[in-house]
């Protein structure tokens, strides 16, 4: 291994035996060569880290840990990486086969970036699948530096998705990594972090596939972290950022309690949905939040099944399938 690699590769494995071989397999097709795979296995107990391992690629480190969570897991990788410039790809995803020259040209073409990310698809769990949406991002080319990060992440499906973004290991380390302690949404706190001080290079062109878990409907054991560490950490960017961004960063802390009301919605507990949908109305534009806070008054069951049947009616699930 004496060449330094251009890209450090960092697949997070816990008990995704029967995922993480499609996974490899996608980086392994890249049409640039020069990387290296880490897959930490943060204590998997199924036949995932042998799955990696048979894969049979030379620069392929498997790094053990006692199971500590996905954070810990990635976080772990980056202190392992050889290469300035790090990708994540979780071992349920998989990539398009040239992200990594995507990401790579960004890297060259916008040298005053630390952060280069793709579109992506998004398949659903009976296999229809849709790009990501981004309201607010503009039309001009398909590749160029991405500006307003809350005001697009405000309205949008997230813009930065693990499986879809680079960045640069000073730059992961200067903001701490991934939170650790974190349940749901460490990502997009790292990310936050990240576009509160960096610049972002975007391709928008989908190239990589996000197999996207259950539904809440379908996962009512799914309970938003308490206290919501994740809000806390959003609200302090606050105090680095200009009047405008500022604003838009306030629209993204709404958006971010309007989607937990939804969950409690789901689990029947309308008393904390309630509360996470009158916080989101502190933007008095987030009007969905408005409405579910009319739906929160509803006996639990009810309310849920109201809303499920209007999200329903207008899913973007329902847009023809994206094609590979």
């Amino acid at each position: 291994m004496s060449e330094t690699p251009e890209v450090s590769v960092i697949v997070p494995l816990y008990n995704k035996g029967s995922e993480v071989g499609r996974a490899i397999g996608s980086v392994l097709a890249q049409t640039v060569k020069n990387y290296e795979v880490i897959v930490v296995d943060d204590g998997s107990t199924d036949e995932g880290p042998a799955v990696a391992v048979a894969a049979g690629y030379p620069r392929l480190r498997l790094v053990r840990q006692q199971n500590a969570g996905v954070s810990a897991a990635r976080n772990r990788g980056i202190q392992e990486a050889r290469a300035d410039l790090i990708a994540f790809l979780d071992a349920d995803d998989e990539w398009e086969p040239d992200f990594l020259e995507t990401v790579l040209r960004l890297r060259e073409r916008f040298p005053g970036c630390a952060v280069y990310a793709t579109g992506y698809t998004i398949v659903a769990p009976d296999g229809s699948a849709r790009k990501a949406l981004l309201r607010g991002m503009g039309r001009r080319g398909k590749e160029g530096v991405f500006a307003a990060y809350f005001r697009v992440a405000s309205k949008s499906d997230p813009p930065l998705h693990v499986s879809a973004v680079a960045a640069s290991k000073s730059a992961l380390l200067a903001v701490g990594g991934f939170p650790v302690g974190i349940t749901t949404g460490e990502d997009l706190l790292t990310w936050a972090r990240l576009a509160s001080r960096h610049s972002i290079a975007y391709c928008r062109e989908a190239k990589a596939r996000f197999w996207a878990p259950a539904t809440v409907e379908a996962r009512p054991g799914r309970k938003p972290q308490e206290p919501d560490l994740v809000a806390q950490g959003l609200n302090a960017l606050g105090e680095t950022l200009d009047q405008q961004c500022k604003r838009e960063l306030r629209r993204y802390v709404s958006h971010w309690h309007r989607m937990r009301g939804v969950i409690y919605l789901h689990l029947g507990d309308t008393k904390r949905a309630r509360s996470e949908f009158a916080m989101a109305l502190r933007d008095p534009l987030n009007l969905r939040a408005a409405v579910l806070l009319l739906f929160s008054f509803l006996p639990g069951w009810n309310a849920a099944r109201l809303h499920a049947a209007v999200s329903r009616a207008i899913s973007p699930w329902r847009k023809p399938p994206a094609h590979r």
